[in-house]
């Protein structure tokens, strides 16, 4: 069904919260295991009935921040999730603590009672107000930055359709858009600095109701990390800090050289060339329609599965003034759809879209297809592989989509994911800081911030910009305000397609096969285990970066 046609209604809590009940009374009256797991059976279509309709709403008012209707319908909807969290937390405190565990473990997996018991940590009743009030919070900041107006080139323009303007070929060009940019900050910035404080106020009030020190590790525990902690992430960002930062820096020197610039300022951040980055050269059809050709030849399962989004019209991409900024993928259960929202604003970035969030997408797709609801639970840092990698798997075609500069945009995109290791550990460094340190006032935040800066991208001149040179650059970073320690997760996952980006140049077909193994594992086993198991290295390991730097090193001197 295409997405347009797809009904939606209100998801009816009274109606809801007396199946969520009836279900756990009867997984506690259970006689066995046989019935425990009919019971779980019903409880996958309540589940999935609810989700699909939160789902279809949070698109559509995504797709229109504006809209009465779904703006209605997502204020509801922030009163009602943490409600609604409650129940499914007493289904499965009621399904974990069952006499017939062991029997359950056998049909969905050890990794789900783990997930399970860091959910029974995260959330009881007496912290819904508390959420309710975080949603509203994080409704507040999203409207803000989706309804940005910044008046530039005779335009009123949003965040998203300035970023050709930050990554124009003309300096001088950059120059007045990174002006613009900031001044909008600067508008919004006692805004934004009481948004965040709240946030994080709130957030460790819910920490401290559940019996935690501070939100760091409700954090993980809402991140389900279940097979990692605060140590290992701590060695990776060691790790990080000691060996790749000083790479990193060699790249953004080599980006000074091809720009012909005495140093690099802010506003050369993200420009490779001095020609400017290259762009697609098709419209927004058209890089859809490239896109269904480059996965028709990528695989027989990348065919099936592009067609079906291409058909059913699972794709939001064309970029509008009051749509959300950002990207992501989601899964509509009932008819097995995983769903694409983004912004296209003529820059490379509409083609990684048809990768990185295809990726997510493809893995959705296949794995989607398993009866255990709970095998699809992924965690992250997994769930980012399957994005990142497939960026990398589709090189072969860039020249459809880039023509004569398919070989800068090779280099591009392998400079741009090396520059984002130092900057993502940065932003995890930073929010661990500042919940560890709740009460720390906005301004500290913002020096604590510059601080880090200095260690993870040292090459970093903001000159006199009157935002960014203080401290306020993560305000514009989403993920601090709406997925507390949510961004390591894209930086191991880097890691992990840098793994497959050797691997595939020297045996694109074993890489792929492996690649294709991971993705129907999706959550069926934990992190480690799964990436042992298909031939890939766990990031937290000593020593893990020292081939991958020596490697991408001969690589880039290749490009």
């Amino acid at each position: 069904m295409k997405f347009k046609d797809m009904p939606y209604e209100r998801v009816d809590y009274e109606k809801t919260e007396a199946a969520f009940k009836e279900l756990t009374d009867r997984v506690k009256s259970a006689a066995d295991a046989e019935e425990l797991w009919n019971v779980h059976q019903e409880f996958y279509r309540v589940y999935m009935d609810v989700a699909d309709m939160l789902t279809i709403a949070h698109i559509r008012y995504d797709g229109d921040t504006t809209d009465a209707f779904y703006g209605g319908e997502h204020e509801a909807y922030d009163e009602m999730r943490p409600k609604l969290a409650n129940l499914e937390n007493q289904y499965r405190r009621a399904l974990y603590e069952s006499p017939f565990r062991k029997e359950m473990e056998e049909k969905i997996g050890k990794v789900a009672f783990v997930s399970m018991e860091n959910e029974l940590k995260s959330m009881n009743e007496s912290i819904i107000g508390l959420m309710q009030e975080e949603n509203a919070l994080r409704t507040r900041y999203n409207k803000l930055i989706a309804t940005a107006q910044i008046p530039f080139d005779g335009q009123i323009l949003n965040l998203s359709l300035m970023r050709p303007y930050l990554t124009s070929s003309d300096r001088a060009v950059r120059r007045e858009a990174w002006k613009a940019f900031s001044a909008y900050f600067v508008s919004v910035e006692g805004e934004l600095d009481e948004i965040y404080d709240k946030l994080v106020k709130n957030r460790t009030a819910q920490a401290k109701a559940m019996g935690f020190d501070n939100y760091v590790d409700l954090g993980y525990c809402r991140m389900n990390r279940n097979s990692y902690g605060k140590k290992e992430v701590e060695n990776f960002r060691r790790q990080v800090k000691e060996v790749f930062v000083p790479f990193a820096e060699k790249v953004h020197e080599r980006r000074r050289q091809r720009l012909g610039l005495d140093k690099l300022s802010y506003i050369d951040n993200e420009v490779y060339f001095l020609n400017g980055n290259p762009a697609p050269t098709g419209s927004p059809e058209e890089i859809l329609k490239t896109g269904q050709h480059m996965y028709s030849e990528l695989s027989a399962e990348t065919k099936e599965f592009f067609d079906f989004m291409m058909e059913n019209e699972l794709l939001d991409v064309f970029g509008r003034k009051t749509k959300k900024q950002g990207g992501y993928m989601t899964f509509i259960h009932k008819y097995g759809a995983p769903f694409i929202f983004a912004n296209f604003n003529g820059t490379s970035g509409d083609v990684d879209v048809v990768t990185h969030e295809c990726g997510h997408a493809f893995q959705g797709f296949v794995s989607g297809k398993d009866p255990v609801l709970e095998h699809n639970d992924i965690t992250m840092e997994t769930a980012e592989i399957h994005s990142m990698s497939m960026e990398f798997f589709t090189d072969p075609w860039m020249k459809d989509f880039f023509g004569g500069r398919s070989g800068e945009f090779l280099t591009m995109q392998l400079e741009d994911a090396i520059r984002f290791v130092p900057y993502g550990t940065m932003v995890d460094e930073f929010q661990h800081i500042v919940y560890e340190n709740p009460d720390m006032p906005p301004a500290e935040r913002k020096r604590t911030w510059r601080d880090l800066e200095r260690v993870y991208m040292p090459h970093l001149d903001y000159e006199d910009d009157p935002f960014f040179s203080k401290g306020g650059y993560w305000q514009r970073q989403q993920h601090i305000y709406n997925s507390p320690f949510y961004y390591i997760d894209y930086v191991l996952a880097q890691t992990c397609a840098f793994q497959y980006k050797v691997w595939m140049d020297e045996n694109y077909q074993e890489a792929w096969e492996s690649y294709l193994r991971l993705c129907k594992l999706s959550a069926k086993d934990f992190y480690g285990n799964m990436l042992r198991s298909v031939g890939l290295k766990v990031p937290f390991e000593d020593g893990y970066f020292e081939e991958i730097v020596g490697k991408l090193s001969q690589k880039l001197d290749t490009l």
